[in-house]
């Protein structure tokens, strides 16, 4: 059964390799005309759009990993099925779950090449492909030019207008609040810098208010110690796709420490963190589409159901996590709730194919 089982992996690992390239070879193309009216600004021309355009290719793939995996596996047993190999090997014993158990194997796989992508290689890709872009265009280097940051800490309101590098701020409105949120001090910061785990702000003026004045402070130093670090300036700014799950949960535990709203980065790592799983559950509902209605179909067919079958799992996921995020469902219920009932779908499926 080993062989066998090796054997079924083999044409699915195959022609998912071969759907993937497809796919892959579309999106990209679709991105380059997409961007490519900005090309000729500033120094972003078609050389840069088309590095521009493959950065962003394995956040492409990061996207298309499910339905990659579930055509390929359509097209791969479909073939198999089409040869009557599958017959053969149900006629030597294997049943039906042990050939949806070896499709959940190759799935296991390709969703960890899955994690791994939403991870380390789609972020970083996304991240260089920004950063090339805004210094082609600008001449500025990416994460500096001026992006306004807010962020609390503590009682702390910060307003960064300038955001010159992760550890070098400038103009800098720091406001400081009571328990019943009323404004005790505002400071002005001409410069910052992070030396030795803190702040070292210059050029400073602190108003104080008390019940009836306000004192004004001119210091010309001020060290500022709290669990505002260059890391989580520099995840702040960069989009929630573009962080790896490491840098999300960090970003994720920051801002529920200082009250603020996480619920945006919390779904994107519950999003990263099913991902692998969706991958094994498109893979495993395939197994009954091929031994039922897609038996004796043309391999065009199956990629017409297959396409289908994608869009209707994309179109209900990204209904289920946008309500979800509209209502304030659990983060966790919203992002794995598509994938559960596309499981169970398949599931009771495979058990009436049998």
């Amino acid at each position: 059964m080993k062989i066998l089982d090796r054997y079924i992996a083999s044409h699915i690992f195959g022609f998912s390799a071969i759907v993937m390239l497809a796919l892959l070879a579309i999106h990209t193309f679709v991105t380059f005309v997409a961007e490519i009216d900005e090309a000729g600004q500033g120094g972003f021309g078609y050389r840069q759009l088309l590095i521009y355009t493959m950065w962003l290719m394995p956040s492409g793939l990061y996207v298309l990993m499910p339905i990659i995996a579930m055509l390929g596996t359509l097209v791969g047993l479909g073939t198999l099925a089409a040869q009557s190999e599958l017959t053969a090997m149900r006629a030597s014993g294997m049943s039906l779950l042990r050939i949806g158990a070896t499709a959940l194997g190759a799935g296991a796989l390709l969703g960890g090449v899955c994690l791994l992508m939403g991870d380390w290689a789609a972020p970083k890709g996304q991240i260089k492909a920004e950063a090339m872009k805004t210094e082609a265009r600008s001449g500025v280097q990416a994460g500096v030019g001026g992006k306004p940051v807010w962020l609390r800490e503590s009682e702390h309101i910060f307003h960064i207008q300038r955001l010159l590098a992760e550890d070098h701020i400038a103009a800098v409105e720091i406001y400081t609040l009571d328990d019943d949120m009323n404004l005790q001090a505002v400071t002005l910061v001409q410069e910052g810098r992070y030396q030795n785990d803190h702040w070292r702000f210059t050029g400073v003026q602190r108003t104080e208010f008390e019940p009836y004045s306000a004192r004004v402070l001119q210091l010309p130093e001020l060290d500022w110690a709290g669990t505002l670090s260059p890391e989580v300036l520099r995840l702040l700014v960069l989009e929630a796709d573009a962080l790896s799950i490491s840098g999300l949960w960090r970003l994720t535990q920051y801002l529920k420490q200082n009250k603020l709203d996480a619920s945006s980065y919390a779904l994107a790592l519950a999003r990263k963190l099913i991902a692998p799983f969706t991958v094994m559950v498109m893979m495993f509902i395939s197994v009954p589409f091929v031994f039922g209605p897609l038996r004796n179909v043309g391999a065009g067919q199956r990629l017409f159901v297959g396409v289908l079958i994608g869009l209707a799992f994309y179109v209900v996921n990204e209904v289920v996590t946008n309500t979800g995020q509209l209502y304030g469902w659990n983060v966790w219920v919203s992002a794995s709730a598509p994938t559960l009932t596309f499981a169970l779908f398949g599931l009771g499926w495979l058990s009436y194919a049998r």
